[in-house]
């Protein structure tokens, strides 16, 4: 799956705006371009709005989400353990936006 196609389940999920071109999170405050691929703080809020459980496995270097959804995400780290996080993250919320179309 693409990154487009990960970030807009991800953002049914939670209900982020998608104007066809950038992702907006809106609230009642501001309106913020969103990217959790990319921004730690968006990967945070993601797991904690979705109830994603999120560990760190040193013996499989791998980040793991879980929690809200029915089965675990595994994501090497490969040369960077945030991205992998940001990205496990995003791939578990995108799984609770595929549940959704269903």
């Amino acid at each position: 799956m693409s990154d487009r196609e990960l970030l807009e389940l991800a953002a049914k999920a939670a209900g982020v705006d998608f104007d066809g071109n950038t992702f907006i999170k809106r609230d009642r405050y501001s309106s913020n371009i969103w990217d959790p691929l990319f921004d730690d703080g968006d990967a945070m809020r993601l797991a904690v709005e979705l109830d994603i459980d999120v560990f760190q496995s040193t013996a499989h270097k791998e980040a793991q989400a879980g929690g809200a959804i029915p089965s675990t995400i595994f994501e090497p780290w490969g040369d960077d353990k945030l991205a992998a996080t940001r990205r496990a993250i995003v791939r578990a919320a995108a799984e609770i936006g595929r549940a959704m179309e269903n």
